[in-house]
């Protein structure tokens, strides 16, 4: 007997609109900003909105999750403890939290997960959060596959939740303060002003410019879905898209590439099956680049490499068409493999290496005609397609369908008939028909299924009809579809029924948590989770950043080292740099960022410097 493991493909939700697409499309649960307090201070929805996705959700077993992840002060959390209530209501399957201090509050019993912004990257982080009561980890999304193996072996009865697709941060989450000290924007207050995308100027010691006016910070984006199989290898059970405040065109491919390809995967090992129910019909053919991308990176699943950033720009490049052969008169002529659309936007880096776009009015062939003026635009510069006019056209419509299979029966009895219809959960209703029987002049089976059968506007599908009769008796075709409806809307009153929601609550514990001092890194805002971590054995315990600044302070914490990217690590290259250390970032406005390499922990560091 396989002990089979569920797994979930975790897509994100911006609004309502997004949420029910992301089912439609495959998902298995769905998150979604909360009214306030979400690491996204944009992405909030409202609780009617929330409640509809519920109800939907939880016809197809889709779990629906609630960000509720910034840390919060004192008197928020008053406020937010009605607001967790009301969403308990509502049937919200969990939510995800990063702020202690909401245990110190008066919960329902409603699952918590501990959202990445907890800085979760150790075993033993994830033990002591999985030990508190967790029912779910994120994990840090810089993980290596090692990594992730060795917290599964840790904590094997905890789903570990990773990122597989979509924006990368720089600073490892929950661990970055340069919003909050450049622009009083915290991002562990859901406030990001994306520092880590604008453009620097790098400089030496001696204030000699090493790299001008790039986007130094910035990655490509996280593209994980060659690696499933691996992932599950290593103890993964949640599958999370990055995307609260993507568009329903991106989320309806991004989620149909992964719905398939972990589909795939489950038809190899059946010790891994999808965590949710119903089968998906598409109307196009997903492909990744289609949607927002800065290009793709496994990021640290393999340890380091080189191609994890972005230098050039944060914008979407899109899919690389081919290249510029000649320019002539008022169109390109291009050499590349893909086809061009009329409509299609483009984009380039010219020779100075900003990112130009235009969009195509007219295609004849391999030639491109531009709308408006000529582009000044070089021969064999690669050109991207990051709007495409045919696939976007298909993403406005609709463009799948999920259905739940049924196997439908109508037999005799005593005093007339009995329809049952059966879903594929087992999930089960009967409806007497009392009707006195009458002899049929022609074959009736037939007419039967195919007006049994009619499930159209319905979230279900026939798999297959049986008719036992002992004669041919007549129905009418009126009868047969009264009846239909109305085993329909039993069906779907019995799964709203059945629908399990785990009732969980969190346990009072006194374990130690894996660190004795708490600097402020711990992102305590509240007393409630200054009371939290001193029960569970922190001695020394400091404020967050966001309540009182700490002193020449880390502001972001990356895997990400510049030094490794210009090739000169004297870890891994062995070779010296020709520039003088300290190194700065230097932004436009003139502020400088001193940067310091911590080889001990593979890590780079960005203080503020006082110099100009």
């Amino acid at each position: 007997m396989i002990r089979q493991r569920k797994i979930e493909l975790l897509a994100p939700a911006k609004n309502l609109e997004c949420g029910i697409a992301a089912i439609d499309h495959g998902a298995d649960a769905v998150y979604i900003g909360a009214p306030r307090f979400g690491a996204r201070a944009a992405a909030g929805n409202s609780l009617e909105d929330i409640a509809e996705l519920v109800k939907y959700a939880h016809l197809y077993n889709v779990r629906i999750y609630v960000t509720l992840n910034t840390i919060l002060k004192d008197e928020e959390l008053p406020e937010t403890e009605k607001m967790i209530w009301d969403l308990y209501k509502v049937g919200v399957d969990a939510l995800i939290v990063q702020d202690m201090g909401l245990l110190s509050l008066n919960l329902p019993p409603i699952p918590l997960h501990a959202s990445t912004q907890m800085d979760n990257r150790s075993a033993s982080k994830v033990k002591f959060l999985a030990e508190a009561g967790f029912r779910q980890v994120v994990l840090a999304r810089e993980l290596s596959l090692e990594q992730i193996r060795k917290i599964h072996d840790a904590v094997p009865q905890t789903p570990l939740e990773v990122f597989v697709h979509g924006a990368l941060c720089v600073s490892y989450s929950g661990q970055c303060y340069v919003s909050q000290h450049c622009f009083g924007r915290s991002a562990n207050r859901g406030e990001c002003a994306q520092f880590c995308r604008l453009a620097f100027d790098l400089v030496d010691a001696d204030g000699k410019t090493i790299i001008q006016n790039k986007h130094l910070l910035s990655l490509k984006d996280l593209n994980q879905s060659e690696e499933l199989e691996k992932l599950l290898d290593a103890g993964a059970s949640s599958f999370k898209i990055e995307g609260r405040l993507k568009d329903v065109s991106y989320v309806k491919n991004v989620v149909a590439c992964y719905r398939q390809k972990l589909d795939a995967i489950f038809k190899r090992r059946k010790e891994y099956i999808r965590a949710s129910s119903g089968s998906v019909k598409l109307a196009f053919k997903p492909q990744l680049d289609k949607s927002f991308t800065r290009g793709f990176t496994n990021y640290f699943l393999y340890e380091r490499s080189k191609d994890i950033f972005s230098f050039d720009t944060p914008k979407s490049l899109g899919e690389e068409m081919g290249y510029v052969k000649e320019i002539r008169g008022n169109y390109i002529i291009v050499a590349g493999v893909k086809p061009f659309n009329n409509g299609d936007g483009i984009c380039y880096l010219d020779e100075r290496g900003k990112l130009k776009g235009l969009r195509i009015n007219r295609v004849e062939n391999n030639k491109l005609f531009p709308a408006g003026d000529m582009p000044r635009i070089k021969q064999r510069t690669v050109l991207y397609r990051n709007f495409d006019q045919e696939f976007e056209k298909l993403m406005q419509r609709k463009s799948a369908e999920r259905k739940l299979g049924v196997v439908v029966r109508l037999e005799e009895n005593k005093f007339g008939f009995t329809l049952t219809m059966t879903d594929e959960d087992d999930i089960s209703i009967s409806i007497a028909l009392e009707r006195e029987k009458e002899l049929a002049r022609t074959p009736q089976t037939e007419n039967i299924k195919n007006q049994l059968g009619k499930l159209g506007n319905t979230p279900f599908e026939v798999e297959r009809i049986d008719v036992d009769f002992t004669d041919n008796w007549f129905l009418p075709s009126s009868v047969l579809a009264e009846v239909r409806r109305e085993a329909v809307e039993k069906l779907l009153a019995a799964r709203r029924m059945n629908y399990r929601q785990e009732i969980v609550s969190m346990p009072k514990t006194d374990h130690a948590f894996p660190q004795s001092e708490l600097t402020y890194l711990g992102n305590v805002m509240n007393e409630g989770a200054a009371d939290f971590y001193r029960h569970h054995g922190v001695t020394k315990l400091a404020p967050a950043f966001e309540k009182r600044p700490a002193q020449d302070a880390v502001l972001m914490f990356c895997k990400h080292c510049l030094r490794y990217s210009m090739g000169w690590c004297p870890v891994r290259h062995k070779e010296k740099s020709p520039y003088k250390e300290s190194y700065y970032l230097v932004s436009s406005d003139g502020k400088r960022f001193r940067l310091e390499f911590d080889c001990k922990h593979c890590q780079m560091k960005v203080y503020p410097s006082k110099e100009r």
